[in-house]
């Protein structure tokens, strides 16, 4: 079955997320608090808190945008190291996604981080390596923009949002999962790369 990996990361996200957000000690037990990992060695928490979600718009957002994007990206990564290998590409973009935040509030025991954000970023940054002028469409926005135009706004409103500092939403792990989906999929398929310029310069 196509998509089986996607389908099921979905679902499992969506039904952790949607235990979480009743359940208060699950919710602890999963998200990303440094103190937990340092002091207590609670490591799958670096796994884990990929698959809790804020509130419903949190988890809405990255799921459609895993949902759309995902099955690309899986049928890409299956074709050349299976559906185990996407999955494995999928968890440990999570992990790179968050490892910069870890390091920098590993001390900080007020700080908490949760979404599957980073990875996502992964998925939807190697999507634009192999399709940079797709559109993607941003609602209520009814024009699609190009894939790349996309990624490179995103990717300077992230470095610009991670500097300013403060707020809700973690942008580091978003450019991280971003830096990680583009070099994973170059390092797999090298000539990805160089096909990408071609097309950028050929829409």
């Amino acid at each position: 079955m196509e998509s089986i990996v996607t389908y099921l990361i979905v679902g499992v996200t969506a039904l952790v997320s949607w235990r979480a957000f009743s359940d208060h000690k699950l919710l602890a037990r999963l998200i990303l608090w440094p103190p937990a990992i340092s002091r207590n060695r609670q490591y799958e928490r670096l796994v884990t808190h990929g698959f809790i979600h804020a509130d419903w718009m949190h988890l809405l957002f990255n799921m459609f945008t895993l949902f759309f994007f995902g099955r690309v990206m899986e049928m890409f990564f299956s074709q050349r190291i299976g559906p185990l290998g996407y999955l494995a590409f999928y968890l440990s973009a999570i992990v790179v996604a968050i490892m910069p935040t870890y390091i920098k509030h590993q001390k900080d025991a007020s700080y908490r981080s949760l979404g599957a954000s980073g990875a996502v970023s992964a998925v939807l940054f190697a999507f634009i390596l192999l399709a940079p002028w797709e559109r993607i469409y941003i609602m209520p926005i009814p024009i699609g923009i190009p894939a790349f135009v996309f990624g490179g706004c995103y990717i300077g409103y992230s470095i610009w949002m991670d500097r300013q500092g403060g707020g809700n939403v973690n942008h580091s792990a978003h450019l991280w999962g971003a830096v990680y989906g583009m070099l994973f999929t170059v390092m797999l398929e090298p000539q990805v790369a160089s096909t990408f310029l071609a097309r950028l310069m050929n829409p």
